[in-house]
């Protein structure tokens, strides 16, 4: 309060002076005042009352210079600071709903504390208060300026409508706004004359006319009777649009998610370049864990280096084709990443057993091993393997012509957790190396021989191996029936079973199989010497088998094709590549009637071939077929 006391007294000298350079006719420029009721630090608190407003008085009849009531008790210059207080209409002070009143009557002349109502008895407490301290709460609006006149109050009444400030309801026009304003054609004059403070009463403001007192009741009528905002300070300030969805608002950790479905080279090439955001999550340790960097030429031994040294938990890696990596590089990487845990390098012609070597001795917890297709691998590495890799489960070295019993007998009395292993064209590897892994890794699940020097003798030990589920016999020479029928009935968790190019396998080895191959689900049967009585017995006595495939098996008719399309109910997939006796009209039929089974065929597989092309958006060039 005494904010607006002292705020009162300095706008009163400055109103003295404004008036004595009127009277000597200076062009006085108009000075910006601001509401009175703007701050909270001007009206500290604001009392809610439920008292009715009281009735306006009003104007007695017959008399045009009797100022309308209250208006007629504020002529001297004492009181005109309270005028502007009073340019309020009772609607402004008094909202709908709630009365609300200033604690100004202490303060004010005796004829404004009347105007204001009786004060509040020193023992009666308020109901509600609510203090509003300097800077409390939202920003407050640029100051409302008052009009002073009619002229400009009529140019100035869109700007001050507009205005709502914090803490207080949007105002409505005086009624008789134009009070200020002298009668007659003198208005300025008058109302210069009038803030000079001498005895003379201000008139009473011309009667406005119809039209333009019908549209002022209707705007002084919506603006009295508006309901007080619940935060008037958001009138001022501009809408504010909904921010557009942004990928980046997502936390990291599902960023990092959506990026570990991208390729390395999709990760590197494309979303690294987005933004220094995305750099920095596509450079995540996690993504540098597993890395494929397979027929990339341009990995060299600085490359491999680089990446070791930056990412040491590397876990995975594949080399695969990458001709310019040689031993040093593949040394680097074992010595910085000890945590290796898989590590593949197809048709790397270039490494040695040093790389292997390197390999096995610096990473031991060793997992995954494949190597396949490597000339210069010999049984030196392969015993560092065994000796130190005692996790080892997943081993391949198909094509490494010069591996041979020696080193498998060792990798099988070492890594006695081995569960898969495959060779192929291993000409070195006999019947001991089955016998060897047959005896002492009882885990194993998957086995491959794959035209290596192994003949029914050695197989037979694999049906010590209870947890077998795949195995892959292809192109042994001396493979027996009977061998075969054997392993079928005492793995039990025999699920695929591989028989291709072995021309010794026959019609009653596949009934067997059949009748005895509960868990069995994919056969093949590709250049084996069988008839339509094979595929009759598939159809007729297996309740598991899915995938059949007797490709290029020249006895094979319509007649066996169309049996076991029609007794089988578990097939899902026929391969008749190449028997000449199936004509490809019966296999146009069977399409038809059986769409839940894949035949395979040259024009089948054609016809597929194009429709996927098709629906890949391939269209054909007519100028290059025609």
């Amino acid at each position: 309060m005494g904010h607006l006391l002292s705020k009162e007294a300095s706008s009163l000298s400055r109103d003295r002076d404004r008036d004595r350079r009127c009277r000597r006719g200076r062009k006085v420029p108009p000075r910006s005042r601001s509401c009175f009721l703007r701050g909270p630090c001007m009206l500290c608190f604001i009392v809610h009352s439920a008292s009715p407003p009281a009735p306006e008085q009003p104007l007695p009849a017959g008399d045009p210079l009797l100022s309308p009531a209250p208006y007629a008790a504020l002529a001297t210059a004492e009181q005109r600071a309270a005028r502007r207080l009073l340019r309020l209409p009772p609607a402004a002070w008094e909202p709908r709903g709630r009365c609300q009143r200033l604690l100004l009557s202490g303060l004010l002349p005796p004829p404004v504390r009347s105007l204001l109502g009786p004060a509040r008895p020193p023992g009666e407490i308020a109901s509600e208060m609510v203090c509003k301290r300097k800077g409390a709460g939202l920003p407050a609006c640029p100051p409302c300026k008052q009009p002073r006149c009619a002229a400009s109050a009529a140019a100035e009444e869109p700007e001050a409508a507009a205005c709502q400030c914090p803490g207080e309801a949007q105002l409505c026009a005086l009624p008789a706004a134009d009070s200020c304003a002298a009668g007659g054609g003198g208005a300025p004059a008058r109302d210069a004359a009038g803030d000079s403070g001498g005895g003379g009463q201000p008139t009473s403001p011309p009667p406005p006319a119809p039209d333009e007192e019908g549209e002022g009741e209707k705007k002084g009528g919506e603006a009295g009777c508006e309901e007080p905002l619940e935060h008037p300070s958001d009138c001022c300030r501009e809408p504010l649009l909904p921010p557009a969805p942004d990928i980046n608002q997502l936390p990291p950790s599902i960023l990092l998610k959506i990026f570990s479905n991208l390729s390395l080279n999709e990760r590197c090439l494309s979303a690294s370049l987005v933004c220094k955001y995305w750099r920095d999550l596509c450079l995540d340790f996690q993504f540098w864990k597993q890395l494929d960097l397979s027929s990339r030429q341009q990995v060299t031994d600085e490359l491999l280096e680089k990446i070791a040294s930056r990412s040491q938990n590397i876990t995975e890696i594949n080399i695969s084709d990458c001709r310019n990596v040689s031993d040093t590089g593949v040394c680097i990487l074992a010595i910085k990443c000890p945590g290796l845990l898989r590590y593949t390098a197809y048709r790397c012609k270039q490494l040695s057993d040093t790389s292997i070597i390197a390999v096995a001795s610096q990473c031991p917890l060793l997992q995954k091993v494949h190597v396949g297709n490597q000339d210069r691998l010999t049984d030196e590495g392969l015993k560092q393997l065994g000796s130190k890799c005692r996790e080892l489960k997943d081993i391949h070295f198909g094509q490494c012509y010069k591996i041979s019993d020696e080193g498998m007998i060792i990798i099988a009395k070492g890594c006695l957790k081995l569960q898969r292993i495959y060779m192929q064209e291993n000409k070195l590897v006999t019947d001991q190396s089955v016998k060897a892994f047959a005896e002492h890794c009882p885990e194993l699940q998957y086995v491959g021989f794959m035209g290596c020097s192994v003949t029914s003798k050695g197989v037979i030990h694999l049906t010590n191996l209870r947890n077998l589920s795949s195995l892959d016999l292809r192109h042994i020479t001396e493979l027996d029936n009977e061998t075969v029928m054997e392993i079928v009935k005492r793995c039990k968790n025999l699920n695929s079973l591989n028989l291709c190019l072995n021309w010794i396998i026959n019609d009653r080895c596949v009934e067997v199989i059949a009748k005895e191959g509960r868990n069995l689900k994919e056969l093949y049967l590709v250049s084996c010497k069988i008839t339509d009585y094979a595929l009759i017995a598939i159809g007729r006595y297996s309740m598991t088998i899915e995938t059949v495939d007797v490709g290029w098996c020249k006895e094979i008719t319509d007649h066996g094709a169309t049996q076991i399309a029609q007794s089988s109910k578990s097939l899902r997939y026929l391969g008749l590549m190449r028997c000449d006796q199936v004509n490809e009209t019966t296999v146009e039929q069977l399409v038809q009637q059986y769409p839940h089974i894949t035949f395979s065929t040259v024009l089948q597989d054609c016809k597929r071939t194009l429709e996927r092309a098709y629906q890949m958006g391939w269209t054909p060039n007519m100028s290059t077929a025609s």
